[in-house]
């Protein structure tokens, strides 16, 4: 047995709440954790080049998408480029989600067996058939740091009894994966914690898939547009259950409330698309809450987007002149607002692993929640 691909470092916990400051180890490089991870669906951060993404931004580790690589320009291309690393020249860890959002969010256009999921693509309405083996061959091709396994997200609502059959389908499928993966000296497989809002099922996956011994966990299936109650509900049950040598993944979270609350609850990486597509819309995230730099408020208003951020954007640009682009089209307007975004969630996850260093969390979330126009739990 050779170096483990991925291996977690705990470096601190939390007085007040219990949220861990730890290290990633990947062939890649180090992820200090808990970090916020940029997704980069199609092989790229939309509007960023990666030198910005990490000089500008401070970006540590970057996501990408099966499901759309997949479709173009096709996982077996990546590979004949050397793999993702090579193919959009970026250098430290990547990790690749599995599809299994995108493919069930296509609902009319999916059939979902026992054998894995037949769908048409988004782009032409051309027929295709995702099982955990090839989700397993697409990922290998790509040469993420960390994949992720084939697992079915059910939507939300759903009764019981669905969600159970789809959990132990997600189970099984993670066994699958298991066996299938090619490399596991060099990607890290990841398994994904289902069982929708129903406590006994969350524990069942979870105690299914860590008998699987994999090199880390994932929570999917919350924040897909529950009330705020509920994703806090399981995420403060789930997260706590999880294997503490291992790096614990909260999927598709990015606004900053449900990131300082993934902290608190213990998990170390979460990723979003949120802040590119608010800035495509011409949308700030700063100190005081969310800015629609758009809006005419803002016509004459020669201030940075935020006056306490040091990012390229607020240190160079007006809100006057970044509503003047958006409202003009012009693509230098987003590259404005998503280097800020990012940077925002960036640094605000900086200050969480100071905060959970000095044991203070608790009091930065009270003292942010105020500033952002949050209200208390």
């Amino acid at each position: 047995m050779g170096k483990k691909p991925v291996t977690y470092e705990l470096i601190h916990e939390c007085k007040q709440t219990g949220a861990r400051r730890g290290v990633i180890h990947t062939l890649h490089g180090d992820i200090q954790t808990p970090v916020f991870m940029p997704v980069g669906t199609q092989a790229t951060v939309k509007s960023m080049t990666p030198e910005e993404l990490k000089e500008e931004v401070g970006a540590q580790i970057i996501l990408s998408n099966t499901y759309h690589l997949y479709l173009r320009p096709g996982h077996k291309l990546v590979e004949e480029a050397g793999g993702l690393h090579k193919f959009m020249n970026w250098d430290r860890p990547i990790l690749t989600d599995c599809g299994g959002f995108q493919v069930f969010s296509l609902q009319d256009l999916r059939t979902i067996e026992e054998d894995g999921v037949e769908f048409k693509s988004h782009l032409d309405g051309s027929k295709h058939f995702f099982s955990p083996e090839k989700v397993m061959e697409i990922e290998n091709s790509l040469g993420a740091d960390i994949i992720m396994s084939f697992d079915e997200c059910c939507p939300y609502p759903s009764t019981y009894e669905y969600t159970k059959q789809s959990m132990e389908r997600t189970t099984r499928w993670a066994i699958r994966c298991k066996n299938a993966h090619k490399y596991p000296e060099k990607q890290a497989l990841f398994g994904i914690i289902q069982g929708g809002f129903y406590k006994d099922l969350r524990k069942q996956s979870l105690d299914s898939l860590v008998e699987l011994d994999l090199p880390g966990y994932a929570i999917g299936g919350i924040a897909i547009g529950e009330p705020k109650e509920e994703y806090l509900d399981i995420l403060r049950y789930v997260a706590p259950l999880m294997p503490k040598d291992k790096p614990r993944y909260m999927m598709g979270i990015g606004s900053p409330d449900y990131l300082i609350e993934a902290a608190i609850a213990g998990i170390d990486m979460a990723d979003c698309v949120l802040p590119t597509r608010i800035a495509r819309h011409g949308t700030a995230l700063t100190s005081h809450g969310k800015l629609i730099v758009r809006n005419q408020t803002y016509e004459r208003d020669f201030s940075p987007l935020d006056p306490e951020c040091d990012c390229y954007t607020c240190r160079n640009y007006t809100r006057a002149y970044i509503r003047h682009l958006m409202k003009a089209q012009e693509i230098l307007g987003i590259r404005l607002l998503s280097i800020h975004n990012l940077k925002f969630l960036t640094k605000l996850m900086e200050r969480v692993r100071i905060e959970i260093e000095n044991d203070s969390l608790l009091d930065f979330k009270n003292e942010f929640y105020k500033k952002y126009g949050y209200t208390k739990e």
